[in-house]
């Protein structure tokens, strides 16, 4: 968990990164089972080797989290030089601690001493115990580990919980019954009825274990499709998939604890084998098929009883979310998890058990890693979820059709069932569509679908929406709202790019776009005739092919004056020289699992450095997404880099905050000039900001005023990204955050301006000031203070579309 997190830093969150990079982890787990379980049959005390396993796993992982922080820069480097050799860095760092883990289970098996020849019971129960660990630490991390610890901390303290380990195995060595004999050890099976028919065994053993992989290739396959399938059933907070995963887990571990003490009595391990892997793609299938309305009322349910007995809104969506888990991915887990037992049953029937084992773990991760790899690169992009997941149960059921007929002791139910699961499966896949999860997106959301594609690493999503008499297009990643063209998004993103532009202190020649999204914010950048140079990151090649369904982006994929990159935002800074007058910022909203990376010390720092001398970082600061304490820790970050920062109001919802490393002069002449630019004008004036005197009218307050907000706030880090973990967002906490920053609201610094300007300022926030009064008092339920204000700022600048819009009015223009 805390290296998927830090290998977003090093190689990006592009999703062919993050794979490649976290397959490491995974090839070390698989040689690690491998060698070490053939050193564990030759071992006289295999306690003591689990011992220095486990103290090697605590060295090994706290050395690699202490250079995976630092391994951006030197990774970026490498990579530039070297090309592909510079993956040797992740694949050490991540592989070599795995390689001590993965070869803790065969080791603990052979501790075991297979006793009485019980090689599926006694793996079925520590598969089940390690299992049951792995839930506990996927729910620590974001619940408790990092915002209490940090990353590193949280790595300090999982290595204690590893060298605690290796002293209580030390002190179990020292018993008598720690000593197994170095002579194979020879399991007793029904399986076997001669001593001729070993070989056959052994060659039957070694098929079971190949088609075990197939099947982890699959089940990692699932895991794949899962997590974008489910996401518009939960949302993308760390929470959401900790506890999806941490379902994942909890049905393998249930599974695998149901059959513990039925394998060694089943006289069809074979047969059962089958019918647990084709089952679990059936329910998988079926599953999908039978999504409907159930789930959303099943949701809405236990979250409502969640949040009456904890009064908890974080509680309640973990209801949601476990509901989620439940209804999509705990049952075929649970199947596959059962699955397993029966393997070492047939698998370490006739050689050494830590040999036997390992094989079996180490083919089966390897398994997994290329059914990631192949569902995340290929399958799902190119036949989408729906079909993906089809080709994975039809997958599972050949190999529970191979295994039943090349298998030992096979029974004639065992064959019928296995036919008779793969004709349900061939029927829920002609009776599913391919569109089922987009139809299933638009019912959630509401709706009209007129874009959809499942592509690497999310689903992309636009919606047609109505809001009162108005109607919008909505871009949706992973089922989570991004923003869309309502007038409220065309402003604020349209200031996100102009108004640092035009209060620049030196002219502006070059800019940088850290996220397309709908692509209103790069194509405000069009419009300053004065920019060289237009760049805009973005990871998502759907996004960029979405962007056509939004209105007031001038077209921006199309143009040939922008430069669109498709990666992630902080590796682009990374990996490319390039220096520029103005960095802006609309990444998603800073709570989404990983986001908080944008939001950063360490990532102010980085954009400080792509500036050139003059320039600015433009940073989207949501005031809606998080509570008040999380506002404050963000603004923390950002002053903590920019000794000259300001905050400027963009939308009733979002603000913006403006900092460099030399003091903003808010020059007069300088800002009419830029304003008066013909495309600038139009482009501001559409959204409510009409003259130079209104744009100045949204400055909220100066870095000292920022600094008494903060308080002693801690700022946000990539060691300590405690944004991405904060308590859910109550609807009440957007009320008071605005209240208190508009408070801080004083003069602008403008140098030079006449009486013209200062009378469009004037008339400008107060009209503005009246507006969000209305706005305030409307949250508040006080109708006459809602209607005083708002008809005062219509007086004052009835004109203004953008007051227009939320007073219901037609626009003039």
């Amino acid at each position: 968990m805390l290296w998927i997190r830090q290998l977003s830093l090093v190689v990006g969150v592009e999703v062919h990164a993050v794979s490649i990079a976290i397959s490491a982890f995974f090839c070390g787990l698989a040689l690690g089972g491998w060698y070490f379980g053939r050193r564990a049959d030759d071992i006289a005390n295999p306690m003591r080797l689990y011992a220095a396993l486990e103290a090697a796993v605590a060295l090994s992982a706290v050395v690699s989290t202490l250079m995976l922080a630092r391994a951006a820069a030197p990774f970026a480097w490498l990579e530039a030089h070297l090309g592909i050799a510079a993956w040797a860095l992740p694949f050490l760092l991540v592989g070599l601690p795995a390689v001590f883990m993965g070869g803790t289970l065969p080791v603990l098996m052979r501790s075991r001493g297979a006793i009485g020849g019980h090689v599926g019971h006694v793996g079925a129960r520590l598969y089940a115990a390690n299992t049951i660990g792995a839930v506990i630490g996927v729910l620590a991390v974001p619940f408790w580990l990092i915002p209490a610890l940090g990353m590193q901390g949280a790595a300090f303290a999982a290595a204690a919980l590893n060298v605690l380990l290796a002293v209580a195995a030390l002190i179990a060595s020292r018993r008598a019954s720690a000593t197994l004999p170095f002579t194979p050890v020879e399991i007793e099976s029904d399986v076997l009825t001669s001593t001729s028919d070993t070989s056959l065994a052994r060659r039957r053993g070694a098929l079971a274990v190949w088609l075990y992989a197939a099947a982890g290739g699959v089940a990692l396959g699932y895991e794949v499709m899962w997590s974008q399938a489910i996401v518009q059933f939960i949302s993308t907070r760390a929470f959401a998939f900790a506890i999806v995963l941490a379902t994942y887990l909890c049905g393998l571990t249930l599974g695998s604890a149901l059959v513990a003490r039925r394998v060694e009595r089943s006289r069809d391990p074979w047969g059962m084998f089958a019918i647990l892997v084709a089952g679990a793609g059936v329910v998988a299938a079926g599953t999908l098929y039978g999504l409907g309305d159930w789930i959303f009322i099943s949701q809405g349910w236990l979250a409502s009883v969640a949040y009456s007995v904890t009064h908890s809104t974080t509680v309640a969506m973990c209801a949601r979310f476990l509901v989620a888990g439940l209804g999509v991915v705990f049952l075929p887990t649970l199947l596959l998890g059962a699955a397993f037992p029966y393997v070492l049953r047939i698998a370490v029937d006739a050689g050494y058990v830590g040999r036997g084992v390992g094989r079996v773990v180490a083919l089966n991760t390897a398994g997994g890693i290329v059914g990631s790899l192949v569902t995340g690169f290929w399958l799902v992009p190119s036949l989408g979820l729906v079909r993906t997941l089809g080709v994975l149960a039809g997958v599972a059921c050949v190999v529970a059709l191979i295994a039943v007929s090349r298998g030992a002791g096979v029974g004639n139910v065992s064959r019928g069932g296995v036919v008779a699961l793969t004709v349900l499966l061939c029927a829920a896949a002609v009776a599913t569509p391919p569109q089922r999860l987009a139809t299933l997106l638009s019912q959630a959301r509401g709706g009209e679908l007129t874009f959809y594609e499942e592509g690497r690493g999310a689903t992309v999503a636009v919606l047609r929406q109505s809001s009162g008499t108005h109607r919008f297009e909505r871009l949706y990643i992973q089922g989570v709202s991004n923003s869309g063209d309502a007038m409220t998004s065309l402003r604020y993103m349209r200031l996100q790019a102009l108004l640092p532009l035009i209060v620049a202190r030196t002219q502006p020649q070059s800019a940088l776009v850290i996220g397309l999204g709908t692509g209103i914010t790069a194509g405000a950048l069009l419009q300053y005739p004065g920019l060289t140079q237009r760049v805009t990151a973005e990871l998502l090649p759907g996004v960029v092919r979405a962007s056509s369904h939004f209105k007031g982006n001038y077209g921006v994929a199309e143009d040939k004056r922008m430069d669109i990159r498709v990666r992630d935002g902080r590796r682009e800074l990374l990996r490319s020289t390039d220096r520029y007058d103005l960095i802006t910022l609309e990444p998603p909203p800073p709570s989404a699992a990983g986001v908080a990376n944008l939001y950063s010390t360490d990532f102010y720092r980085l954009a400080s450095s792509r500036l050139r001398d003059g320039g600015v970082v433009a940073q989207w600061l949501p005031l809606p997404t998080q509570n008040e304490a999380e506002t404050k820790a963000l603004i923390a970050s950002f002053i903590a880099v920019f000794p000259h920062a300001s905050l400027w109001t963009t939308e009733l919802h979002e603000m913006l905050l403006v900092g460099g490393q030399t003091p903003l002069v808010l020059d007069a002449a300088s800002i009419r000039q830029r304003f008066a630019q013909p495309g600038v004008a139009q482009a501001l004036k559409e959204v409510g900001i009409d003259s130079p005197g209104a744009l100045l009218a949204t400055w909220m307050t100066d870095r000292s005023g920022l600094a008494y907000y903060v308080e002693d706030a801690a700022p946000v880090t990539d060691d300590r990204p405690g944004i991405e973990y904060a308590p859910w967002v109550g609807r009440q906490a957007f009320a008071p955050t605005l209240r208190n920053l508009l408070a801080l609201q004083n003069e602008p610094p403008v140098v030079g301006a006449d009486d013209a300007l200062k009378a469009e300022f004037t008339r400008s926030r107060d009209a503005l000031r009246a507006f969000y009064g209305a706005s305030l008092a409307a949250l508040d339920g006080d109708r006459s203070t809602w209607a005083r204000q708002l008809n005062t700022a219509m007086r004052l600048d009835g004109d203004n579309p953008y007051f227009r819009w939320f007073a219901g009015k037609p626009d003039n223009n």
